[in-house]
């Protein structure tokens, strides 16, 4: 089942009682979806895996078991990668590879100490080589391109996550549009 939210409504009390006025709490460049299995999440990655090109820059953020690394293992799926993903967290860097020579690189942030620390990675050379899933990507401060996609993952329940996915910059406006489209049919 997809959800798609676009409105709440906003009960405000007057001299008269309540009035409700619906408010947009989502625009064009925000989508939120609630996945009902890791089956799903990978499902929802290799959609947005297949439009991925060569220095995109994807940034999940949630905390640990919200479903990053699932999420990563369908982006790297639909991107075409022949290698098996697994969570970098140790070695930081895991870089995948497609049959056309494609790669992707996964950076995982958690045990980065500091901004200079992550200085030290080289961000701008991954993006010219390569698509870039960023997890634990409030760790890297101002390192993060100004235009990228944004999906926030949360745990709901057992196997249940909402993943809010912000769009900034007209290539990630795209992405999205790309995303609903191939969820949903529309824009």
């Amino acid at each position: 089942m997809f959800i798609f939210k676009r409105f709440f409504v906003k009960h405000r009390v007057n001299s008269w009682g309540y009035n409700s006025i619906v408010m947009p709490i989502l625009d064009a460049h925000m989508l939120e979806f609630f996945s009902r299995s890791p089956e799903q999440t990978r499902r929802i990655g290799m959609r947005l895996g297949s439009f991925l090109k060569t220095g995109d820059v994807i940034c999940l953020q949630g905390n640990l078991g919200s479903g990053k690394t699932t999420l990563t293992q369908g982006l790297a799926q639909g991107w075409g990668a022949l290698d098996a993903v697994s969570s970098p967290t140790f070695i930081l860097v895991n870089m995948y590879r497609r049959a056309d020579g494609g790669q992707l690189f996964h950076l995982d942030a958690y045990r980065l100490e500091s901004v200079p620390e992550a200085e030290q990675l080289d961000l701008d050379s991954m993006l010219a080589e390569g698509a870039l899933i960023i997890e634990w990507p409030e760790r890297l401060g101002n390192l993060i391109p100004d235009e990228n996609l944004w999906i926030i993952l949360d745990h709901i329940a057992d196997e249940h996550r909402q993943m809010n996915f912000r769009a900034t910059g007209n290539r990630y406006d795209g992405l999205l549009d790309s995303i609903r489209q191939s969820m949903f049919g529309g824009g």
